[in-house]
């Protein structure tokens, strides 16, 4: 897989389309690919999960201005869509390397700081700008409680053009919303949102971009809507514990991965549960497993 993924970085700001540079980082990750999404856009860097040869010289051609015609914008600030080890951990690095300001979602400036080993310098509440930039923030929360995406382009009467997604979305395959963070509920009303908001493209944590916003956003939604009625059938059926529910809501062999099942079924057991869909004896069966 390459190292680095141009997504228009000579594009125009003005012109309704963001300038992105993408730039795949290798890293400790369970998502397929063993990479990380890091994203220059818009003054904004999202996401550098590890300082990498190919990231410094995406930063170097945004702070050269003979580098593009017309100029990048150099990079005025650094922000992550959630604090999950995979995304976070060149922040410091990139802050001491670049000057940018350090931004955290405003809320969860205390669980950025513990992950990225740095205090930002502001935090940003949804809707917001973030810092200098022209990048705004999308509330997103779901696969992390502190997920957020950042939109870019477009203009103050039409949809913004590109979402910085994170682990909201995926082209391909599914995004993990695991228990014990992970909130099913938030994560379906996330889905919603970003797919009524008319963006015109999706930039995720992992994986290519992703074209389609609406049709990838149903198919995410419908996919959680089928493993939910997995779970219930496995309970109707007479699953007592976790484990039996796992196995008889998945059909497919998890070696390797029966954990993040097991965390996944307990986060579509926990939204039944507060849905009143399934007894509350549940509750007590989570926390025998773990899921507290």
């Amino acid at each position: 897989m390459s190292d680095t993924a141009d997504d228009g970085p000579g594009s125009d700001p003005g012109d309704g389309d963001p300038a992105v540079t993408r730039v795949e980082v290798p890293v400790d990750t369970r998502a397929p690919g063993g990479t990380t999404n890091a994203y220059l856009l818009d003054g904004l860097l999202v996401d550098p999960a590890a300082r990498t040869d190919a990231l410094d010289a995406a930063i170097a051609a945004r702070d050269s201005v003979d580098a593009t015609d017309p100029p990048l914008p150099a990079v005025e600030a650094i922000a992550v869509t959630h604090a999950h080890p995979d995304h976070v951990g060149a922040v410091a690095e990139y802050a001491a390397l670049t000057g940018a300001t350090v931004v955290a979602r405003e809320g969860h400036a205390d669980r950025f700081a513990a992950a990225a080993g740095i205090a930002p310098d502001e935090t940003a509440a949804p809707g917001e700008t973030v810092s200098d930039t022209g990048v705004v923030a999308v509330d997103t929360p779901g696969h992390a409680p502190d997920h957020v995406g950042f939109a870019a382009g477009g203009s103050e009467d039409a949809p913004r053009a590109a979402l910085c997604c994170g682990d909201l979305a995926v082209a391909e395959g599914s995004v993990a919303v695991a228990a014990p963070e992970g909130d099913l509920s938030a994560y379906l009303v996330s889905l919603e949102r970003v797919r009524d908001a008319g963006y015109g493209r999706l930039l995720p944590g992992h994986g290519a971009p992703i074209d389609d916003p609406t049709a990838t956003c149903d198919r995410l939604i419908e996919h959680r809507i089928a493993r939910e009625r997995d779970v219930i059938a496995a309970i109707d059926a007479g699953a007592t514990d976790l484990d039996a529910v796992v196995d008889g809501a998945y059909e497919k062999d998890l070696t390797g991965v029966r954990d993040l099942a097991l965390a996944t079924v307990a986060a579509h057991v926990e939204k039944l549960i507060e849905e009143g869909r399934v007894e509350e004896v549940w509750a007590g069966r989570l926390a025998a497993a773990g899921f507290d």
